[in-house]
């Protein structure tokens, strides 16, 4: 795969019906829905594996949110890009489950929108990651409860889309 077909997105419509490909900085400056996933891993504790943004990253720099999240290529199955994602991010070969998926239109700044339908995969993991630091600045795990009171007292310290989906995390988790 060139790196030139890892920069595009999958366009889709709100039932995730593939519309083409974009471009990813344009798909993001035109806030065009887009395909894309997030992945929380949790450990036998229940803790949920969190990465800090590397600051070098186009958005969101520098802010805590879940475990990984990026986009899929055209072709690849979505959870098969979760798993791709994790490796190459956080140096995590785990498996994951498919939990919700959730859709939210966001402006992160820079000019840029985040207008995506989100796929959310949860699974386990215990260990230590060895994060890409072109990625990822930093890792921690921490507890829903923990995580919560930090959202609270410090929204501006975690990502948009992490703030959107936590209450959803926290119920599914519940369930577990």
């Amino acid at each position: 795969m060139s790196l030139r077909e890892e920069e595009f997105v999958i366009l889709v419509d709100e039932q995730d019906n593939e519309q083409g490909t974009m471009e990813k900085m344009q798909a993001h400056y035109e806030g065009k829905l887009h395909r894309a996933f997030s992945v929380f891993l949790f450990n036998e504790k229940k803790e949920l594996l969190l990465q800090r943004r590397a600051l070098t990253k186009y958005h969101s720099p520098g802010l805590w949110t879940n475990t990984c999240c990026s986009h899929p290529r055209k072709g690849e199955e979505t959870v098969n890009a979760a798993i791709r994602r994790m490796k190459e991010e956080m140096g995590i070969e785990a498996d994951v489950e498919k939990a919700y998926q959730f859709l939210y239109h966001s402006d992160v700044g820079q000019g840029l929108i985040e207008h995506e339908l989100d796929h959310v995969f949860v699974g386990e993991f215990s260990g230590n990651p060895v994060i890409n630091e072109e990625e990822v600045s930093e890792w921690k795990y921490a507890s829903l409860t923990a995580i919560e009171e930090g959202m609270s007292s410090s929204p501006e310290e975690y990502t948009v889309w992490f703030r959107i989906t936590f209450d959803s995390i926290r119920e599914y988790m519940s369930t577990k």
